[in-house]
């Protein structure tokens, strides 16, 4: 098993959900912090749900969440999350502003 650490940026600019992280079929993946920004002057919401694709469920973890024009934020914190294979991360927001994600993680294959 090979562990590595890495990061992935999202700009996200849509109100569909979309996914920001999706593990691959061979992969287990530890999430360690997300953080989100706001580049407008808007104060759009967030909402966030992981896949389970073993149970083919998606559940909510962060439900609209507001985000303040102009600011970072932290909105993952606690305990790690993991994704398991084919699992995933996505988010919906309720405009099309510009928000960009920053995904700390840790792959294990």
């Amino acid at each position: 098993m090979a562990n590595s650490y890495k990061f992935k940026g999202v700009a996200l600019a849509a109100t569909t959900k979309t996914a920001l992280l999706t593990a691959a079929t061979d992969e287990t993946i530890i999430i360690k912090s997300i953080l989100v920004t706001n580049n407008t002057g808007n104060t759009p919401t967030l909402t966030l749900d992981v896949l389970d694709s073993s149970a083919s469920t998606e559940y909510k973890i962060l439900r609209t969440h507001t985000l303040t024009a102009n600011t970072s934020g932290e909105v993952f914190t606690g305990s790690p999350l993991v994704l398991e294979p084919s699992d995933a991360v996505k988010a919906t927001a309720s405009s099309a502003d510009s928000i960009h994600f920053g995904i700390s993680y840790m792959s294990v294959s």
